[in-house]
């Protein structure tokens, strides 16, 4: 058996590896047809062009619903190893509902283009981003929570790092995007997607462009070290019939060994 067929962990291997060719494919295709420049120009941008524009929104979609999915195992998972630490109950249902705010801020980017609903597109952008951020922060404490009981301390710190990293990425691109949209450069600079070296701003756009990839890849990285974790998990889900028949009549008796016979698992 292969490491990635062990238990979930193709989960966040699948999300990590469509995530990240999604940004390439829709960068690829961009790049061919010149739409936007070869040198980091914003992942949004790569993706408001047709024919890149519907790549990179069906793509994202799915790693919309993979990223749930991957919460919601990691939720379940974390749940079933500390049922009676309130602290940690607490805060892993917080994780939960941060991590599907994010998955839902996805799907807003992926659906509300950049040059066409700007300010939709950066709601998502913030649900997806800043919101992520604090799923990651829930996620580190209940790693250091968990350690060395559950796990060793070397993921925590490894989560930690990742963490950090995200965090730079994010205040990088805050500060570099304000300056950039102040107006200093000029205005309706949301719809440029050329940019020359002499122009003024340029390398504020540079800044906020690259720390904008940065931070996106912050974010696969946080979810790679899931694989381990989710070597060690599977999920079911049990059918249980109330009836041998489907009509609308009262419920029929079904006794406990009839139930047996025609229950069945997926």
């Amino acid at each position: 058996m292969w490491w990635f067929q062990q238990g979930l962990s193709f989960l966040p291997v699948a999300l990590v590896v469509w995530s990240a060719a999604t940004f390439v494919f829709s960068y690829i295709t961009a790049i061919v047809l010149r739409h936007v420049d070869p040198l980091v120009p914003y992942i949004s941008d790569t993706g408001t062009i047709p024919p890149e524009r519907c790549l990179f929104g069906i793509m994202l979609n799915v790693s919309s619903f993979l990223g749930m999915a991957t919460m919601y195992v990691r939720y379940k998972q974390v749940y079933a190893l500390n049922p009676d630490k309130s602290r940690i109950v607490k805060l892993n249902k917080i994780g939960l509902m941060l991590g599907l705010m994010s998955c839902f801020g996805l799907c807003i980017i992926a659906n509300f283009q950049k040059c066409i609903l700007y300010y939709i597109h950066v709601v998502g952008a913030c649900l997806t981003f800043g919101v992520g951020a604090i799923y990651m922060l829930v996620q580190t404490i209940l790693s250091y929570l968990m350690q060395p009981e559950i796990h060793s301390k070397d993921i925590f710190w490894i989560r930690l790092t990742v963490l950090l990293w995200c965090g730079s990425s994010i205040a990088s691109m805050f500060v570099s995007s304000v300056v950039l949209y102040s107006g200093l450069y000029g205005t309706d600079l949301v719809q440029k997607l050329h940019w020359h070296p002499q122009e003024k701003g340029y390398t504020a756009h540079i800044i906020s462009t690259a720390s904008e990839w940065s931070l996106a890849f912050s974010f696969l990285s946080f979810f790679l070290t899931y694989i381990r974790d989710f070597q060690k998990i599977s999920l079911r889900a049990v059918v249980s019939l109330h009836g041998q028949t489907l009509y609308n009549t009262p419920q029929s008796s079904v006794t406990d060994e009839q139930r047996l016979l025609i229950a069945g698992s997926i």
